[in-house]
């Protein structure tokens, strides 16, 4: 079982899970972070550090948010790794606390 990046971290991109890893198994787009699911060991860490709530249990990933399971794994197959902590985006306060930011989304690697 694997954690889950969502929504919320869309625009955002804080990086304080990354900082927290002990395997490294974040990969970065242009707005967006995700996990690899076969990387990530189910510790934790991540969960709690997260400034947007964006981070879930696979188990109890909310229903809103089942499409981010494969988009995690489709993306870190195909972005690059993130190992260490970074600033957030400019405009992250801005949308830390917006719904709806799928669209947003850029599929684009960092």
């Amino acid at each position: 079982m694997a954690y889950v990046v969502t929504e919320p971290c869309v625009k955002c991109k804080y990086t304080d899970c990354v900082e927290v890893c002990p395997v490294n198994c974040f990969y970065e787009g242009k707005n967006f972070l995700v996990i690899n699911p076969d990387e990530c060991i189910d510790c934790g860490a991540c969960e709690p550090v997260c400034p947007t709530k964006a981070i879930f249990p696979e188990s109890d990933l909310p229903a809103k948010y089942n499409e981010y399971k494969a988009l995690n794994a489709q993306y870190a197959s195909k972005w690059p790794n993130i190992a260490e902590k970074r600033d957030p985006l400019p405009e992250a306060e801005e949308f830390k606390s917006r719904d709806n930011k799928r669209s947003l989304l850029d599929p684009a690697g960092a």
